[in-house]
């Protein structure tokens, strides 16, 4: 690889941003998107603007199998246009109905982008190393949860809503210019053909592989929390809680306590290996899920806020910190089947777990107890999900 392995982290990681500030620097529009839409101001109905952008992500299962047939530049390259053309659209879409699809292309674009910079670090790297690798770009990219609100409050001091929506495509665009840096991952002679048969083997091949299937079915259950907060979170502040002043704070916060999660699961990972560190964490994050809901039954519902948002971000940091060591665990029995395996690992903890999410998030009209819920089962799936897994353990794992 002539990149430097610097530079390839912060590129891989700054292509995944794409799909963060998609999402975050929008949030503190909100209220304003309500108002130009005629919206009540108690409605939830933005959140869907964030849900119709996950769900964009089927289009991995597609970007997946052409990946593996012609590498994974091309697709890299078809994703950005993608993202771009879906966000300036969304931005002057004269309806809420025609702003979903738009956001729908711009998650499709998206998730090649997010597609190719898993399969990348695959082709790249294995193992522990790889959760390690994807630990310090999940670190990069989740900085952006701190800093987009407040860049998103920062732009409506003196712009519309409509600028904010405009800054991601824009900083796509760079991003695009300094991918043409990156070189090809996959070899052709590790290409493979396409057609239906190829295809089908292939994806019967994923799906048999109870290694692959666990630990997909962890991350999309944590997403499945993490996309219902993400898209009430403003729902939740400024209308349950009643202080819409404090939202880029307290997100922020959450997002930097998400991001310091990242970078300590890498030192772990890279000590304890990724099996032994997402049982610890996993353990963590099922007792602070049964404590907020204990708490909401004995004092009531909604719970005090700072309880209650000290508890999301350690469910939220905990969440993301173990989401490599997912990500590596699961990819790496795949071998030269990584586009293929990481287009249906995407798409099935962007597009279930959203849509999951999203039937969360409407049950959160004047209440926070189907999320905290919903925190205390995934955090009992997932956690009996790790410890099915009976193969022999290694030094390191």
């Amino acid at each position: 690889m002539k990149m430097k392995s610097a530079e390839f982290i912060t590129l891989s990681a700054c292509t995944m941003m794409l799909t963060a500030l998609g999402i975050d620097i929008m949030l503190p529009a909100f209220s304003e998107i309500r108002k130009h839409f005629g919206l009540a101001a108690e409605s939830n109905a933005t959140a869907q603007i964030i849900v119709f952008f996950f769900m964009g992500q089927i289009a991995q299962l597609v970007f997946g199998a052409l990946s593996d047939r012609f590498g994974r530049l091309i697709i890299l390259r078809i994703g950005f246009p993608l993202y771009i053309i879906g966000g300036i659209a969304a931005t002057y879409a004269p309806s809420l109905s025609i702003m979903l699809v738009a956001r729908f292309i711009a998650g499709m674009g998206a998730s090649a982008v997010f597609m190719t910079a898993i399969a990348g670090v695959r082709d790249r790297f294995v193992g522990d190393k790889m959760a390690s690798i994807l630990s310090l770009i999940f670190t990069i990219f989740l900085f952006t949860p701190v800093f987009a609100p407040f860049l998103g409050l920062a732009i409506l001091s003196f712009s519309t809503w409509r600028t904010v929506f405009l800054t991601p495509p824009l900083f796509a665009v760079v991003v695009f210019v300094w991918s043409l840096r990156m070189e090809e991952s996959l070899p052709l002679e590790k290409r493979s053909k396409l057609n239906w048969n190829t295809i089908s083997q292939s994806i019967r091949s994923i799906l048999s592989n109870s290694v692959f299937l666990r630990y997909t079915a962890v991350t999309t259950f944590l997403f499945t929390g993490l996309s219902s907060w993400v898209s009430s979170s403003e729902h939740i502040l400024g209308e349950i809680y009643g202080r819409p002043e404090l939202f880029a704070w307290i997100f922020a916060s959450v997002g930097f306590i998400a991001a310091l999660s990242a970078l300590t699961n890498s030192r772990l990972s890279s000590k304890f290996g990724a099996r032994r560190t997402i049982r610890g964490l996993l353990i963590v994050y099922s007792l602070v899920g049964a404590l907020l809901l204990a708490c909401t039954f004995a004092w009531g519902d909604p719970p005090q806020m700072t309880l209650f948002f000290i508890a999301i971000a350690l469910l939220v940091g905990l969440n993301l910190a173990v989401e490599p060591n997912s990500s590596a665990l699961a990819m790496e029995p795949m071998g030269d089947r990584a586009g293929m395996a990481s287009a249906i690992y995407g798409t099935s903890f962007f597009f279930i777990g959203a849509a999951l999410g999203s039937f969360i998030s409407n049950l959160l009209a004047n209440t926070v107890f189907p999320l905290i819920a919903s925190f205390f089962l995934i955090g009992i799936v997932t956690l009996a999900l790790v410890f099915g897994d009976k193969r022999p353990s290694t030094a390191r794992s």
